[in-house]
């Protein structure tokens, strides 16, 4: 479900020539590389260890927290501007982290499924500065999801022909500053220089590209948010009451 304004923020998503998929309205909801950050301690050795300290990029573009060898693997596709992500985020990650990350039984990935222009923008600034960073601006987006997507939807028409004028490697950048999503990364301690950087990055914006083409070839995924535990697509699981008890199943 697009926030209110949506059709401006669906205006911006033709800025960046992404191909129209269904939003996080899913009907069932309403009823950046390979490289590991944190060495995995001994098996003899984890009995206390608190795996959420455990986290790394994945080679299919994710950001992995926990014990990458957990018998159950939790991927979850999402977008930083539904409001069903942001409901399920501030819902379920405290547990999922307490009772299911922490003691190993699980590890939890995260795949950015970009909806829309400010998804795009936001997405690779929350990816821009790695694993360790990456969660602690998940749950910034999350927290403030209302105030930094505002924004976007009011953007006019004269923005958004100024901004389809530009070069198409440029229209990320332009578009985030419009929105103030400048002024929101500065306040979390990204200086200008380096959040030009982020919205400039190709590598990044092409591996979003194919995290979100993956998700609907390899995993059916029609709205957002979308589980797949241990490899296997969830049918009709877009919230945490859904979730749960099929989490539960899978770590006895």
């Amino acid at each position: 479900m697009m926030t209110a304004g949506g059709a401006n923020l669906r205006k911006s998503l033709t800025l960046v020539a992404v191909l129209a998929l269904a939003a996080c309205d899913n009907s069932a909801s309403d009823a950046a590389t390979g490289t590991k950050t944190k060495a995995a301690a001994p098996a003899a050795a984890t009995a206390t260890k608190d795996w959420t300290t455990v986290v790394a990029a994945t080679p299919e573009g994710g950001f992995r927290m926990g014990n990458p060898n957990a018998p159950v693997k939790l991927l979850e596709f999402a977008s930083l501007t539904c409001p069903h992500c942001k409901d399920f985020h501030e819902e379920a990650m405290a547990t999922i982290k307490a009772k299911y990350i922490a003691p190993g039984k699980i590890s939890y990935e995260y795949r950015s499924f970009v909806l829309n222009g400010p998804d795009f923008a936001a997405a690779m600034l929350a990816r821009c500065q790695g694993p360790e960073v990456f969660f602690n601006l998940l749950n910034a987006f999350y927290a403030n999801q209302s105030v930094w997507t505002e924004p976007f939807t009011k953007l006019t028409d004269a923005d958004s022909k100024r901004l389809a004028a530009l070069p198409q490697d440029q229209q990320i950048g332009a578009l985030a500053v419009t929105g103030g999503l400048d002024g929101f990364m500065r306040t979390r301690g990204m200086p200008r220089a380096k959040f030009d950087q982020c919205l400039s990055n190709k590598a990044s914006f092409d591996q979003l590209t194919k995290i979100r083409t993956d998700a609907v070839e390899k995993y059916k995924l029609t709205g957002t948010p979308t589980f797949v535990i241990n490899g296997e697509t969830q049918a009709d699981t877009y919230n945490w009451a859904t979730l749960q008890p099929k989490l539960q199943a899978a770590v006895k």
